[in-house]
């Protein structure tokens, strides 16, 4: 079965991320997967591996995300039994892919909270299936889409980073930010984009017992990077609050911090919150869609509604002031993100999935 992913640019966010690891995957199981991406290069494009080919349409990389020059003669030449569109610019030519290549299985994903383009609209009705990535996601899909349930599969997002032993990063990594043994890290690691909100996390740090021993670390890059390390310095927190930069493998800093800390408020489904939860991390975060299917709420992760700033304090200040509260969520932490967003059952049920629609499109 010969698999095409669907991306517009290889950048550093959670979509990317996944998208590198189901073709490298699906590569590994013995089903060709090539990854095609309008734009070249990207933050991520070095991490795919020799056994999937990455092409290009753009010649170079014009800055266009939406703009995918050939994208039918490429899908012409590659042939490919299932074409998989991640992101919103892919899914916003699914639709259009499917009329073209009518015998192709032309599979959408829904995997943003952000308001859907026309296009992609446009695309939900003509795609031969479509793979949410939380619950939240596929009822939003039947309620405001009015797409048929029958037409959506449940995917969870995979562990991109599943946990690694080794401590000696981690330990390195807090002692360079100068947090000492009994420093409690908040972690987010999420691209800068408005969306993602990392200025409401630093209204909240500010509005933080100054006398406790806390540290705030974002890591990350992206558009909103510099107007959040304006914010800190306005706030007077440097010292409090640290911008560690784009990591391509965050593993030291799941495992250097100690609660993990999120206020988007666009999500389907958060690969930093299931990653952390991976990693033993406990969660305290805004409500946004798919986020309380991240952990077990009120075990190993709590949802405040967005912007209910006293709440959010008051949920994580047991957290801050008992280590053992948070060594207490960290098995069931781990627990759940093993039953639920395991790699392996993943990748099995997208390939499942193809296997039942490969074959002739049904009649209109």
């Amino acid at each position: 079965m010969k698999i095409l992913l669907l991306q517009d640019y290889l950048r550093s966010g959670g979509t990317e991320r996944q998208s590198v690891l189901l073709a490298q995957a699906f590569a590994a199981a013995g089903h060709p997967a090539t990854l095609l991406t309008f734009r070249p290069g990207g933050r991520l494009a070095p991490t795919v591996g020799p056994a999937v080919p990455h092409q290009a349409l753009q010649p170079f990389d014009c800055g266009l995300d939406w703009f995918a020059p050939g994208l039918h003669r490429a899908v012409a030449r590659a042939a490919p039994d299932v074409v998989l569109c991640m992101g919103r610019m892919a899914n916003g030519r699914a639709g259009g892919l499917q009329r073209a290549f009518p015998r192709t299985a032309v599979v959408g994903t829904m995997r943003t909270g952000k308001p859907l383009p026309r296009a992609f609209r446009r695309s939900l009705a003509a795609v031969r299936h479509i793979v949410a990535n939380s619950q939240e996601a596929r009822a939003h899909l039947e309620a405001r889409h009015a797409v048929p349930g029958d037409r959506i599969s449940v995917i969870y997002n995979s562990l991109v980073f599943p946990p690694e032993p080794e401590l000696a990063r981690a330990e390195a990594l807090r002692t360079a930010q100068g947090a000492g043994p009994a420093t409690a890290v908040l972690l987010c690691v999420a691209m800068f984009r408005p969306e993602k909100n990392q200025r409401e996390l630093v209204e909240l740090a500010a509005a933080l017992p100054a006398t406790g021993d806390w540290q705030l670390w974002l890591a990350g890059d992206g558009p909103a990077r510099a107007a959040c390390e304006r914010l800190v310095a306005r706030r007077q927190l440097a010292a409090r609050v640290k911008f560690l930069g784009f990591h391509r493998d965050p593993t030291p800093l799941y495992r250097a911090a100690d609660v993990a800390v999120h206020a988007s408020r666009s999500e389907s489904l958060s690969n930093f919150l299931i990653e952390a939860q991976a990693h033993g991390l406990p969660a305290v975060v805004y409500h946004a869609q798919g986020i309380a299917e991240c952990f077990v709420p009120g075990v190993t992760g709590w949802v405040v509604p967005p912007g209910d700033r006293a709440a959010w304090i008051a949920r994580l200040a047991p957290l801050l002031a008992d280590p053992a509260r948070r060594q207490a969520c960290a098995a069931p932490a781990r627990q759940h993100a093993r039953q639920q967003f395991d790699a392996p059952r993943q990748v099995r049920a997208y390939l499942d999935l193809f296997t039942r629609l490969v074959g002739p499109a049904p009649a209109p």
